[in-house]
């Protein structure tokens, strides 16, 4: 559990960071549309995902690792950073947008929920050593 506290703060941490520097920009989450820039901030997740399921792999695994063992440490990961960004988000909704509308942010919260599991699937198959079985 250690391994996905620390992968998922960073994770967490970086996307909170990502909507003050994003609101910074001159960008806000209160626009219908997406501006190209935003779709950089689907990297930290794929990034902190891929070396935490590694880095769990190599450390607490010993090279060795099923998919569902992947699957569920991503989760893991995934849970902790998303508690923490969804902190921040609403820090951020409530002291720089002002307490505008939420339905528009958190349409984008469900996307990255979405995009996230995708990410965790992914990651799954690519780190896991053990073809043959499930787990």
């Amino acid at each position: 559990m250690k391994n996905a506290i620390i992968f998922g703060a960073i994770i967490g941490v970086l996307s909170g960071l990502w909507m003050f520097i994003m609101h910074w920009l001159g960008y806000s989450p209160q626009r219908s549309t997406m501006s190209k820039i935003e779709f950089v901030s689907v990297l930290i997740p794929l990034i902190g995902l891929y070396f935490g399921i590694r880095n769990y792999r190599a450390s607490e695994c010993g090279g060795h690792m099923g998919f569902l063992e992947a699957l569920i440490q991503s989760f893991k990961i995934l849970l902790v950073g998303g508690v923490i960004t969804t902190a921040a988000a609403i820090l951020y909704i409530d002291e720089i947008e002002g307490g505008t509308n939420l339905m528009d942010f958190s349409g984008r919260i469900f996307g990255a929920l979405l995009v996230g599991i995708l990410f965790a699937i992914g990651v799954s198959v690519l780190l896991h050593t053990k073809p043959n079985k499930v787990d």
